[in-house]
């Protein structure tokens, strides 16, 4: 079993930046192939934000954070950050990390490839 611990969210005013990571842990040898950050708002279903490619790097944004945040990964400490900058009170919702230890290259957006979901962090955008 992987274990996904995220942390960094909380309160920011609206253009202000938040930081958040996320740690990966087993007692066995992980596989992993992406890392992403998906987000659920109050009442609304999980979103795709951006993932990373573990191997090659390669990331990927949804159009409305394009410019705005950005993925990073740390492959010895298994942790994946994500640095939001220019916030919005849109933005205010739970951000989860998600593991997948197989994914297509197509399949960054879709929850239900990833095998390993974090608890979240709440981030709350003030206007």
């Amino acid at each position: 079993q992987v274990r996904l611990v995220e942390s960094g969210g909380g309160l920011v005013q609206a253009g202000g930046s938040l930081r958040i990571s996320c740690v990966a842990s087993s007692e066995r040898a992980m596989r992993i192939t992406a890392m992403s950050w998906f987000r659920e708002g109050p009442g609304e279903d999980s979103e795709f934000v951006t993932g990373i490619n573990w191997n090659v790097g390669n990331k990927y944004y949804a159009d409305h954070v394009m410019g705005r945040f950005t993925i990073s990964k740390d492959n010895t400490k298994k942790t994946v950050v994500l640095q939001m900058n220019s916030l919005l009170p849109e933005y205010t919702a739970v951000y989860c990390c998600a593991l997948a230890e197989a994914l297509y290259t197509t399949d960054y957006y879709i929850s239900r490839a990833y095998d390993f979901w974090g608890q979240g962090t709440r981030v709350t955008v003030s206007s």
